[in-house]
């Protein structure tokens, strides 16, 4: 051992930091089984991902008949989206607005039912009911639109293309009416207002609908999402379910501007049919005079309800604590077979032989995790296609940076648990702390176990935060939603969530270095 000690000592000023790196490289693919179970781990990533996404299987009904659900409704920029409202319009050709007062929004909202077989209906509107004006390329489902509307809760909002909103005058709809509404085109670029009085007027917002067609469709509207109620289970988790509600506006001083031509024309957009060929929840709308009542039923917005393309990655848990036992062992093993001080030798400078150590593991771990989650991922998402699942549409660059993610996701968590392996310098107690700091939080905080706000809790401020990374669809704040862990959503965005994962393994690894310098002295 004193050969190898007065050997390696003069190389170290020679070959710094790379001949380290390439050192603790060679010692783990000589390990024939670290190599194994690194493998492994990438091997089942693959395979009980792939076994997940194979076993879920979906089919819609058209009456009697099963059939394959049709793909999720997607918008102009790709995502995603419900398209369900009561529209009367005219077509308009080239330039020209529409000028309208919502003299009152009313609504009905179903509520629990008190008594078993009594529908509990109510009378109200949710927050993100909307009432106003349109202007929409067509009456195609996901086609471009901007409008100005009136909130039930969140007042005066202009919005276009599902995920875009701005907001007007604050407050409800109880506060605001009547409130008159503007929405002018000039080319592509539409431009929404809004009046007290009809005579002063305020600018909210503009949208540019690039190549919008010189025939459009303008008119006025009304939509209702269903009511949200969160409930919580059993087991202490939250079960979340929605109901039906609908909402009327009324429309007077109507006025367009423009080219317009022939009389008012109605659509239910989206109106669902029942087995029996009949529609279900239709929404409705009457004229007299100039006076307009319109109730719709749905929602304008993004959609978030669905199968996530995500959903493979579930099976990452398991490659996960693989990785763990792999990352412990790569530094305990030399306190147990006395090489410890043979390595520092090599390295006399404490806290770079840790750092070489981390740095080689989390490259080898990267580099084992990217393609096993990219596989796991895309195949995965084919299978879940082809049997049936709408999987809901994400862009390339979200889907890259989920994969790149996880990968980073398991290279911090590997290095992470070699910091607890040097600091503890029992591969038992390490395993088990490392897997009890990142693996439990996160299976405790996405089942049915804890209260979502306990869930969000562990999800910000343990290292589990990391798997943030993995969501596909984002929080948007103008759709109520079950935005919790149990629903797929995380409290923190995916970067943020690998930082404070990268955060702990920093300061781990800083507590190693102190107590390798003070006990190895």
């Amino acid at each position: 051992m004193s050969a190898i000690s007065h050997h390696s000592e003069p190389q170290a000023g020679r070959g710094g930091f790379g001949r380290l790196l390439r050192a603790e490289w060679i010692k783990f693919r000589t390990v024939r089984g670290w190599v194994v179970t690194m493998t492994a781990a990438a091997l089942v990533t693959v395979l009980l991902g792939l076994l997940s996404a194979s076993s879920n299987h979906a089919s819609c009904s058209a009456g009697p008949v099963e059939i394959a659900c049709p793909p999720p409704l997607v918008g102009p920029d790709g995502e995603a989206v419900d398209d369900k409202f009561y529209f009367v319009h005219r077509p308009l050709s080239g330039d020209g607005s529409i000028t309208a007062r919502l003299t009152s929004m009313t609504g009905q909202i179903r509520k629990p039912d008190i008594t078993p077989g009594q529908r509990n209906v109510v009378p109200g509107v949710v927050p993100w009911a909307k009432a106003g004006v349109m202007i929409k390329e067509s009456t195609k489902q996901g086609s471009a639109y901007a409008a100005v509307m009136m909130t039930g809760e969140h007042g005066v909002r202009m919005q276009h293309n599902f995920t875009h909103d701005v907001a007007g005058q604050p407050g409800g709809v109880s506060q605001q009416s009547p409130r008159w509404f503007r929405l002018t085109r000039s080319g592509d670029t539409l431009t929404g207002y809004e009046s007290a009085d009809g005579t002063n007027w305020t600018q909210i917002g503009t949208a540019t609908l690039a190549g919008l067609p010189q025939i459009v469709q303008i008119g006025m509207f009304a939509t209702s999402p269903g009511d949200l109620t969160v409930t919580q289970g059993d087991l202490g988790g939250s079960i979340a379910a929605a109901r039906f509600t609908e909402a009327t506006g009324e429309f007077d001083q109507v006025e367009l501007q423009g080219n317009t031509s022939g009389a008012w024309r109605t659509d239910d957009i989206d109106v669902t049919i029942a087995p029996d060929g009949a529609e279900h929840h239709p929404g409705r709308a009457s004229q007299s005079g100039g006076t307009f009542s319109i109730t719709g039923v749905g929602d304008i917005a993004p959609a978030i309800e669905g199968p996530t393309p995500e959903r493979p990655l579930s099976s990452a848990l398991t490659g996960l604590i693989l990785v763990i036992v792999v990352a412990v062992m790569f530094i305990t093993a030399e306190y147990r077979h006395g090489l410890i001080r043979t390595t520092l030798l090599a390295g006399p400078r404490r806290g770079r032989m840790l750092a070489v150590k981390a740095l080689a593991l989390g490259l080898v771990t990267f580099a084992a995790a990217l393609p096993a989650t990219a596989i796991t991922f895309t195949v995965g998402g084919r299978i879940l296609r082809d049997n049936g699942n709408a999987v809901l549409p994400v862009s390339l660059l979200t889907q890259v940076r989920i994969v790149v993610g996880m990968a980073a996701l398991f290279a911090l968590a590997a290095v992470l648990s070699l910091a607890l392996g040097a600091l503890l310098r029992r591969s038992v107690a390490a395993v088990i702390t490392a897997i009890a700091v990142i693996v439990v939080p996160h299976i405790l905080a996405t089942t049915s176990v804890l209260p979502d706000s306990a869930a969000q809790w562990l999800l910000r401020v343990t290292p589990a935060a990391g798997f943030a990374t993995q969501q596909s669809i984002p929080e948007y704040a103008h759709v109520l939603g079950h935005y919790a862990p149990i629903a797929g959503f995380y409290p923190l965005p995916p970067w943020a969530g690998l930082a404070v994962l990268a955060g702990y393994a920093a300061l781990a690894l800083g507590l190693a270095v102190i107590q390798l310098r003070r006990r190895d002295a």
